[in-house]
């Protein structure tokens, strides 16, 4: 297991990135994390300015000596302060970069001259040739046992219709939370895994017990899709507050989105109003909120420091 495509490209003791958690993952689980001798990558999104995002990744890289110091950015319009936050990741001379929602173009364009390894979030494998094309270094397979926006295919489907036709380092991102279970993706030719929800429920993250108490005692048939928080599917645990309102769009929410102008822009208008929910979720101490993860929460126990997710999940 320590050594795979993935470990070689950025330098790290095991093939494992700890997944990137809007206002969940901070610099306390980031560097305990690659301490550990895994990587990990943090939302540009969970700082508010510029000011913040740097001196985040300042605090990063004067408290660890990995190579594996990762950011994700989204890269749709629906950031406006993408260009910023990539021109902030080059300057500082992040390790690599994951980009969801939206092109990678821009961002391998610029990171490639600077050594920033780019991988890019895909759901398929037309999206995944589309990267290749563009010179991603590797791909982050997200499949339909993930936590957040999750995609369609297995893991076992995704590997299959790829080996043929990737060539560069595929990553498995959803439904891992075990040494066997990273060591199954290995085998069936993933260069390594992407690890979120597991990491919810460790002692460094800011959120509040209650969230972190959720993903102990909900499990994986505990998980549902709603389209409430971000206007397309995300997985939530089905506290009794999500079954009281629901995980559906209401029907003027529904109608707007199919209107093809104005689906960018009601869908805008809804990631941000949901995201602005999820924020008071993660820091509320209620159960009246909602939570966003995935169902490899079934593998947590309790709650623990990161380095002790992280041995759990090597040894």
């Amino acid at each position: 297991m320590e050594k795979t495509s993935l470990t070689q490209l950025l330098n790290v003791k095991y093939p494992i990135i700890m997944a990137p958690m809007f206002l969940v993952t901070n610099t306390k689980m980031m560097i305990e994390a690659m301490n550990s001798g895994i990587a990990a990558c943090i939302p540009a999104l969970n700082y508010r300015t510029d000011e913040q995002f740097r001196e985040a990744i300042k605090e990063i890289r004067s408290n660890t000596t990995s190579k594996g110091l990762g950011i994700n950015l989204i890269v749709n319009k629906s950031n406006i302060k993408v260009q910023q936050q990539l021109n902030t990741c080059v300057e500082l001379g992040v390790d690599f970069i994951i980009t969801s929602l939206g092109s990678p173009k821009e961002v391998i364009e610029q990171c490639k001259p600077k050594g920033i390894k780019v991988f890019c979030d895909v759901i398929n494998l037309y999206m995944a040739k589309k990267v290749q094309d563009l010179n991603a270094d590797g791909i982050i397979a997200v499949n339909s046992s993930a936590g957040g926006h999750l995609g369609k295919l297995s893991a076992t489907e995704i590997i299959n219709q790829f080996k043929d036709e990737i060539t560069i380092p595929v990553i498995s991102a959803g439904g891992v939370g075990t040494k066997a279970g990273i060591a199954k993706k290995i085998e069936s030719g993933f260069s390594g895994v992407s690890i979120g929800s597991p990491f919810i429920a460790c002692e460094e993250a800011d959120i509040s017990n209650d969230y972190k108490q959720a993903c102990v005692d909900y499990g994986k048939e505990d998980i549902v899709i709603s389209t409430k928080i971000s206007g397309s599917p995300c997985t939530i645990i089905n506290t009794p507050y999500v079954q009281k309102v629901g995980t559906k769009q209401n029907w003027l929410e529904s109608i707007l989105s199919k209107n093809k102008k104005l689906k960018k822009w009601v869908k805008m208008i809804t990631f941000l109003k949901g995201m602005k929910s999820a924020e008071k979720a993660a820091f509320s101490s209620t159960y009246k909120t909602v939570w966003c993860a995935g169902p490899s929460i079934e593998y947590t126990k309790e709650i623990l420091p990161t380095k002790e997710i992280i041995k759990r999940l090597i040894t």
